[in-house]
């Protein structure tokens, strides 16, 4: 009886393995890292984006003096995901920092494009351009180390952007 028992499990066991080992080969060639924070990126667009145009009337909003404001949160959005993207790609900075945007569809635009560039740009990294050092904020770190940093800020600014919304009576749209 107990080896009968004993020959299942090792079966079951055997069979999870032989059915997860070929799928995990799959989905780590179809889901590497550059993929993950692509994605990761493109949900950060569409809530960006999203707060970006119900809070179109309360872009002047701040909780306080000395406090960015909401549309100062959606521009520095934009300014961090075309920073990243050209640290990212090499390219050369701009000769100077780009105006703000105070037109809401036009900073709703501003936020999927900086977005879409900055997916395509991570998307295009091997896995040995991950490892490669860059600079940024003064600071040597790798190009994977600098996705990292500046995907977890944008987080906490769109925790920042959902708190400012709320405080105005306004739901994410993907609260609703």
């Amino acid at each position: 009886m107990k080896t009968n028992r004993l020959e299942r499990i090792v079966f079951a066991l055997f069979l999870l393995i032989a059915l997860t080992v070929p799928g995990l080969r799959a989905q780590s060639a179809a889901g590497s890292i550059q993929n993950a924070y692509a994605s990761d990126a493109g949900k950060l667009s569409e809530k960006f984006s999203g707060l970006a145009r119900v809070m179109a009337e309360k872009y002047d909003w701040k909780p306080g003096s000395g406090v960015r404001s909401a549309g100062d949160v959606f521009n520095l959005i934009v300014v961090e995901n075309g920073m990243l993207t050209r640290v990212l790609t090499g390219a050369a900075a701009p000769a100077s920092k780009p105006a703000s945007i105070s037109d809401s569809t036009k900073l709703q635009d501003a936020l999927k494009g900086s977005y879409a560039e900055l997916q395509n740009a991570i998307r295009s990294l091997s896995d040995s351009d991950l490892k490669a050092s860059v600079k940024l904020f003064g600071r040597d770190m790798t190009k994977q180390d600098a996705v990292m940093l500046l995907i977890a800020d944008q987080h906490e600014h769109l925790g920042q952007s959902i708190a400012y919304a709320r405080v105005n009576g306004i739901v994410p749209p993907w609260s609703k």
